[in-house]
Order: structure tokens, then C-alpha cells, then sequence
């Protein structure tokens, strides 16, 4: 058994840069350049990723890609390819799921493993991570930097230690002495400004936090306070959520190039989000009966919006009718520009548990009927064989 009682064996896979070492993968002349994925300062577009050789510049995701060409003009900037990057991602989970069925991918890049059950068949997790690792630079011509510990805390922790193409083992029972001279910000979750707080404390080490008095950090963080401390001693689930597992929601998002400018042009974009989101519900079996609206404007200001609906639904029309209410609340748009827009379904059910009702609505059976005519069209012709009148462009 091991220190933290659950005797479990955790990894976590982060891949290298990943939309940018794609890029240069695929066109060899961007290896060793400093590459920024993302879209252009007149598109008002924003770092998706940047290679190690552009972060040495400061340059770093989600900044936008005009202060990043200003700290590093000489950077190549390229836009990014969703599909191209899913279908690596789908490669490379491939390949982990090879080593145990207990996978959780987090994202597009990382995801992390419980290969208790497979050190029998692999060896221990250090010999696992180095087999994964040499199986994705050998299939995919990409490196991973892996993390081995006993929760998840740990293991993501020792992911980040050793980068690019690095692999990391937390040593069991000496896990607080391993982690002690790491400075505080590498927890998870310590931004500048609790790094800023908990230095003003004389706290700059993550073995100064476990050491530090617990009655004065409460006083000086509030209730923030308990959940460091207990990183500070390395503690942290073991609990992998493995990927076929009912999900807690379905969402989909967009970012937009261009920024919008007004309510109805939201609200197209909105429609064809809603339509996205009831698809999957639909596919994968299961009905909301919550919506979340979210929405970020031009000075990546957030707000959200949730609201319960009067029955679990898998269909766009009423997802869209819940949101666009949402989009009329003044405090959502504030008359800013729109940056991004996004639609959350969540509070799921099996549709197979929702009960038929006994005297059912014949609107909402014929768009139940004529969306699951429009899926297999779309199944079978592809996505942009059948397209609501509301999305055509003049």
C-alpha cells in the first residue's frame, strides 16, 4: 500500500507543444524555428500555441499573437488546424489505451492513466511510461513528457518538471521531500497573484507552504488555505474517470477571427452551436435538462449564464430558445465586441430513462422525427449536406 492509501499508480501524458510540433512534423522546414500557431493580428487573433523555441521570448498561449510577434518578430506564425490536431489526438489516445482501458483525457494533448492493473502485464509505471513514450515518437513522430506518481496531483506535477520529451518518477513515501524545493507556483491552480500573496508570507517554496502555520495561511488566504496546504504535502485523488463514461456534459464553443458585433449575428452563430450540441446528445443517447450560455467579449471579460429547462431535451430548437433568452440579459452583452461564444448542455439522462409522455406534443415529436431524419442524411452525405435556412449567409 502505498502513502496516500490508494496503492494505485498514476501517469500523465502531456504532449510536447503539440499544435506547434504538428506543424513542424508536417512541414520539416518549421523544426527548430520559433513557430506560433494561432491567427493574425488583423484577424485580432490570439497565441494557440507556440513552439519552445518562441516561449524562450516570453511568448505564451492564449496571448494575442500581435504582443507576441512584438516580443519576437522573427517568429513564423501559421494558423491552426483543428482536424489535423483531433486526428493525431485520436492517434495517441489510441496508443495509450493499449496499455490499460483507464484512460482520462482532459484534452486535446493530455490525459492522464491508472496502470495499477497493468504493471503484471508492462512493469512498474516508470517502465510503462517509457514504453508509451517510445511508442508515440515511433507511430506519430511526436514526444510526450510523462509524470509517474501515486495521484494525480503528483503525476501532473512531475509531467511539467522535464520538458520536452521528458519522464518523471515521484518517489513513493517521499513524496512531500520530493516535491519541498519546487517554487509554489508549480501547484496547480497558483496563479501570480497567490504566488504574489503567499510570498508576501515568506512562502516561495512549496516546503515553506507544508511548513508554513496553518491558522495564520487561513487568515492570510481564507478558504483556499486547506486545499495548499494539502498539495503542499503532496496529497490528491487517484480517481481516473475513464474515457466511456457517462459524461457530466456536451459542449461546444467557438472563437471567433473576427470579432461580432451585435445581438443577431450572435444569435446565428448560436443556432448552429445548439445544432451541434443536440447532435451529440442525440448520438450518444442522452437529453439535457440544463443549458449554460457563455460568452466573452473583446476584452476577454466572461460571462455565463445557466438555466434549468421544463423537460431533458435533445433538441436544437429548444436549447436555442433557452440560450438566446439568456443573450437578451443586458449584463451578458454589455455592447461590447464578442470574442467567443459557447453552449453547455449538462444534468444529464439516458434518453432511454426519460419516461414517454402520455399525451405528447405533436410539434416537439416532429422536430424529434425530422432531426433524426436530418442526422442520417448528415451520417451518411456528410455535415454540410443538410443546413438550416437560419445559418445561409446572404
Amino acid at each position: 500500500m502505498k502513502p496516500d492509501g490508494t496503492g494505485r499508480t498514476i501517469l500523465h501524458v502531456d504532449m510536447d507543444a503539440f499544435f506547434a510540433s504538428v506543424e513542424a512534423m508536417d512541414d520539416p522546414s518549421l523544426k527548430g524555428k520559433a513557430l506560433i500557431v494561432g491567427r493574425t493580428p488583423a484577424e485580432h487573433g490570439v497565441v494557440a500555441a507556440a513552439s519552445y523555441e518562441a516561449r524562450k521570448y516570453g511568448i505564451h498561449s492564449a496571448m494575442p499573437t500581435a504582443r507576441a510577434l512584438s516580443l519576437c518578430p522573427h517568429a513564423i506564425l501559421v494558423p491552426p488546424r483543428g482536424r489535423r490536431y483531433g486526428e493525431m489526438s485520436g492517434r495517441i489516445m489510441a496508443i495509450l489505451r493499449e496499455f490499460t482501458p483507464v484512460v482520462e483525457q482532459v484534452s486535446v494533448d493530455e490525459a492522464y492513466m491508472d496502470v495499477t492493473g497493468s504493471e503484471a502485464l508492462f512493469g512498474n509505471g516508470e517502465a510503462i511510461a517509457r514504453k508509451i513514450r517510445e511508442r508515440v515518437r515511433k507511430e506519430t513522430g511526436l514526444t510526450c513528457s510523462i509524470g509517474v506518481a501515486p495521484n494525480r496531483f503528483l503525476a501532473k506535477l512531475a509531467s511539467d518538471l522535464d520538458k520536452p520529451d521528458g519522464l518523471t518518477v515521484v518517489p513513493v513515501g517521499n513524496e512531500e521531500e520530493f516535491i519541498a524545493p519546487l517554487p509554489v507556483d508549480r501547484i496547480p491552480g497558483v496563479g501570480a497573484r497567490t504566488a504574489e500573496s503567499l510570498a508576501a508570507l515568506g512562502i516561495r517554496t512549496i516546503g515553506a507552504l507544508a511548513r508554513f502555520p496553518a491558522p495564520r495561511l487561513r487568515a492570510a488566504l481564507g478558504s483556499s488555505a486547506e486545499h495548499l496546504k494539502s498539495r503542499a504535502r503532496g496529497e490528491g485523488s487517484a480517481e481516473i474517470d475513464p474515457v466511456g463514461s457517462d459524461p457530466k456534459s456536451i459542449s461546444r464553443e467557438s472563437t471567433f477571427a473576427v470579432f461580432l458585433a451585435g445581438r443577431e449575428e450572435a444569435s446565428r452563430h448560436l443556432l448552429e452551436l445548439a445544432d451541434s450540441v443536440a447532435r451529440r446528445l442525440r448520438r450518444e443517447g442522452f437529453m439535457a435538462a440544463q443549458v449554460t450560455l457563455k460568452v466573452r467579449d473583446d476584452r476577454f471579460a466572461t460571462v455565463t449564464r445557466s438555466r434549468s429547462l421544463p423537460a431533458p431535451t435533445d433538441l436544437a430548437e429548444t436549447i436555442y430558445g433557452a440560450v438566446e433568452e439568456m443573450l437578451k440579459d443586458r449584463v451578458v452583452l454589455r455592447g461590447r465586441r464578442i470574442r467567443l461564444l459557447g453552449i453547455a448542455a449538462s444534468s444529464l439522462v439516458a434518453r432511454d430513462s426519460v419516461p414517454a409522455e402520455l399525451f405528447p406534443d405533436p410539434g416537439t415529436d416532429r422536430a424529434r422525427r425530422a432531426a433524426e431524419t436530418v442526422d442520417r442524411i448528415k451520417n451518411k452525405m456528410g455535415k454540410g449536406a443538410v443546413t438550416r435556412g437560419g445559418l445561409l449567409r446572404k
